[in-house]
């Protein structure tokens, strides 16, 4: 289960992107939060730093906490943030709907255990799902995860929501997720199952990600038409 700061986190950051608090506005006072929430002044101080770390709002002295967030022209994920796609969808005001093209048993061989950091031996779980935005086949999502951490999963469960099982019903915490973002040329498999007019570039984006106890238990190569995807960060100079 997530931590309550979490789903403050969540719900605040939901309020921005939803306008009711807009670009340069204030949130609340932390007292007026507090009550809101019913919740201790640490709690929501951790809330307000992971807002912070997002790129969503800016503490100014002796003011209060200011939004600096400004929707962008495309659907946005989160790089700091460990979202599902669903979460991101409902985020950005999007209908996804998945597919599963492949979900098999395998041994992770020595070119598997290359590709993905998992060790020779290992078995895996490897899925393949195309996700559609709006009708539109945009991602497509080629994972591997630990077979002995992801106990009774399905192509059912892997259609709906993977995290959401994995935290839901096995009780696994989500904790990290290293991430790297290259840019490469369509294969003629994605050409097959996404739709992707006439680029033929996708950004690519490679999740590798922990549990709690600091397993290994996910790799995902996340393949998405470049067009309309943008992925945010926010950099901070340090003084």
């Amino acid at each position: 289960m997530k931590a309550i700061y979490y789903d403050i986190y969540k719900d605040l950051r939901d309020k921005i992107i939803e306008g009711v608090y807009p670009y340069q506005s204030y949130i609340p006072s932390e007292l007026k939060l507090i009550d809101q929430y019913e919740c201790t002044h640490n709690t929501l101080r951790k809330a307000l730093v992971v807002l912070q770390m997002h790129g969503f709002v800016q503490p100014i002295r002796g003011k209060g906490v200011k939004v600096i967030w400004l929707a962008g022209r495309r659907t946005q994920f989160v790089l700091g943030d460990i979202e599902n796609m669903r979460e991101a969808a409902a985020r950005n005001g999007l209908s996804v709907s998945t597919r599963v093209k492949t979900f098999e048993r395998i041994v992770a061989d020595e070119a598997i255990a290359n590709l993905t950091g998992f060790e020779v031996g290992d078995e895996l779980i490897r899925i393949e799902r195309v996700r559609s935005f709006d009708g539109v086949n945009l991602i497509f999502d080629k994972s591997c995860f630990l077979a002995s951490c992801v106990e009774g999963l399905t192509p059912e469960i892997a259609a709906d929501s993977i995290f959401t099982y994995l935290e839901g019903t096995l009780g696994m915490r989500i904790t990290t997720s290293n991430r790297t973002i290259t840019m490469e040329y369509a294969t003629a498999e994605d050409r097959e199952v996404l739709d992707l007019l006439d680029f033929d570039m996708l950004a690519v984006m490679e999740n590798r990600t922990f549990n709690a106890d600091g397993v290994h238990f996910e790799t995902t190569q996340s393949r998405h038409r470049p067009d309309y995807f943008s992925f945010m960060t926010t950099a901070v100079r340090g003084y």
